[in-house]
């Protein structure tokens, strides 16, 4: 199980954040055009086949929908496009919703840092605050991480995400 400390912020533009980062010398993965289908599962609970060009994972998550610095519970599987996976999904439990998103992916350390363009929702900052099962760091460690990124890249509490982009979707149907 991976732990992780994290924040989503809505922001008007990307550019003037990501050339503040810049300043930390972060590592660049790249950009990423994803495709994240959610699978209906019980409430608090999230289930996503993520399809993109760097990352391709399933994951599942269990995070409070709070607008704050939250921690979450992770389990993820790194796999290859498989179209069987995406069927047998599909067929346990349903697409609930599909996001549409390109990601501008850096890490600082342990620190993944996301711009995101999410389609029909506009951009956002993640930060996630990330240990591993290898990871020796403590709550309080990841939790400063994060507190510490939101400071330096000036987040107000105001900017802050409850929802996932999912059900951020869901509330405009």
């Amino acid at each position: 199980m991976i732990r992780n400390r994290e924040f989503k912020a809505k922001v008007d533009q990307i550019d003037t954040y990501e050339r503040l980062l810049q300043e930390k010398h972060p590592k660049f993965i790249g950009t990423d055009f994803q495709r994240d289908i959610y699978y209906k599962v019980d409430h608090g609970r999230k289930l996503k086949l993520r399809e993109g060009n760097i990352e391709n994972a399933l994951i599942y998550y269990e995070r409070p929908e709070l607008a704050e610095e939250k921690s979450a519970s992770i389990l993820l599987y790194r796999h290859q496009p498989d179209s069987g996976l995406k069927k047998i999904l599909k067929t346990l439990h349903g697409i609930d919703i599909i996001v549409f998103k390109e990601r501008k992916i850096y890490f600082c350390d342990n620190v993944k840092i996301h711009f995101d363009k999410v389609e029909k929702l506009g951009c956002f900052i993640e930060v996630e605050a990330i240990a591993d099962e290898k990871a020796n760091l403590s709550n309080e460690q990841l939790e400063a991480q994060c507190h510490d990124f939101r400071q330096y890249l000036g987040i107000a509490k105001k900017q802050l995400m409850a929802l996932s982009y999912a059900d951020l979707l869901k509330q405009l149907q």
